[in-house]
């Protein structure tokens, strides 16, 4: 007798631990009939759909699933009934508020002491952020994909236009090279950041970094927060810039200063402007003189001039006299700042 007691006691205290895994297990764990009637609710499954056990058991399965889904549930139980279950499958439910949640859902055949299927127990896990991470993935990917073929485009042009201007195979080397190492300075910013886009003071600076002269370049305007289109147009026009300035212009010689500075403007009919200014003046008794007309007809010019103003939906000017050079570009400024991010402070900085 009292073996037996013993084993019946072991047998209840199985159940309850049983019952304990059930009931504190993060998976709602949720029984059911062949009629799809539940008959058992744990507590992860009221966390995950909103019902408490008593407004869940004795309902059908079909309180939890999309109507458009409505064949799955009959699918699955057919699948029960011949005992084979459900490994896994991804899936929406319906929570009780109305709400879609994504769910992985593994269901297995509940069999009483005969071996004869009496029910089914259904297992679902939110995979709401595991499905959110693979839409961006996803979105991440499509715009890799078209920034790779954007970059393709801009750097056949670059070679086309590099190679009518080149006087010689080392000097197109030379000059392809530099500026390919010019967009990937903007795709470094840019990846550092996730795509989030990368502030103008930190564009300009990486771009005239290979040139040196710090100390005679000055910055000022508000701190923008650039699109992943301007950091790359502005970088080309930067590079392009620096590029000249350190062959003819203000960084060629001793004396010259490169003065850039931006602000955001409002035109007559409330529309809000970015305007940029680059102004570089140059010591006239230097030597550097004035570009020679091959360097006025570049690749260089036709960036300054056409490409990236088009690209930003604006326009620019380029003007050229001894001792001087100035380039100004105005653009809308919403293709230029992240949407809300993009003016992080109203204040101006100098540099």
């Amino acid at each position: 007798m009292a073996r037996s007691g013993g084993r019946q006691s072991e047998n209840v205290s199985d159940n309850a631990r049983l019952a304990a895994i059930v009931d504190s297990s993060f998976d709602a764990i949720i029984g059911k009939d062949l009629n799809s009637v539940i008959t058992n609710w744990n507590r992860a499954a009221e966390r995950m759909f909103g019902y408490g056990a008593e407004e869940a058991i004795g309902r059908s399965m079909l309180l939890l699933i999309p109507e458009h889904l409505h064949d799955e549930e009959a699918d699955i139980i057919g699948r029960i009934r011949k005992g084979e279950g459900v490994a896994s499958l991804d899936t929406m439910r319906k929570r009780k508020d109305g709400s879609l949640i994504a769910v992985s859902v593994t269901v297995s055949p509940i069999r009483n002491s005969s071996g004869v299927i009496v029910g089914a127990s259904t297992i679902a896990r939110d995979i709401t952020a595991a499905k959110e991470s693979e839409r961006r993935i996803r979105l991440l990917m499509r715009e890799v994909n078209h920034r790779v073929k954007n970059q393709f485009a801009v750097i056949l042009s670059m070679v086309r236009e590099t190679n009518k201007r080149s006087a010689s195979p080392g000097e197109f080397e030379e000059m392809i090279r530099a500026r390919i190492m010019a967009l990937s300075r903007s795709h470094d910013l840019l990846v550092t950041s996730e795509w989030a886009g990368a502030s103008l003071f930190d564009l300009i600076q990486e771009h005239l970094k290979p040139f040196g002269h710090e100390e005679r370049i000055s910055l000022s305007g508000p701190l923008l927060t650039l699109q992943s289109n301007a950091v790359q147009n502005l970088g080309m026009a930067f590079h392009e810039l620096g590029t000249n300035s350190s062959k003819y212009g203000a960084l060629a010689g001793e004396g010259g200063r490169v003065e850039i500075t931006w602000t955001v403007e409002t035109d007559p009919e409330a529309r809000r402007r970015f305007h940029l200014v680059w102004q570089e003046t140059s010591n006239a008794d230097a030597g550097n003189g004035e570009p020679n007309e091959a360097a006025r007809k570049g690749f260089g010019t036709v960036v300054l001039q056409r490409v990236a103003p088009q690209a930003l939906g604006g326009s620019s000017s380029l003007e050229r006299s001894p001792g001087q050079m100035r380039w100004t570009l105005t653009a809308p400024l919403e293709a230029i700042v992240v949407p809300q991010l993009g003016i992080e402070s109203e204040g101006d900085f100098s540099v």
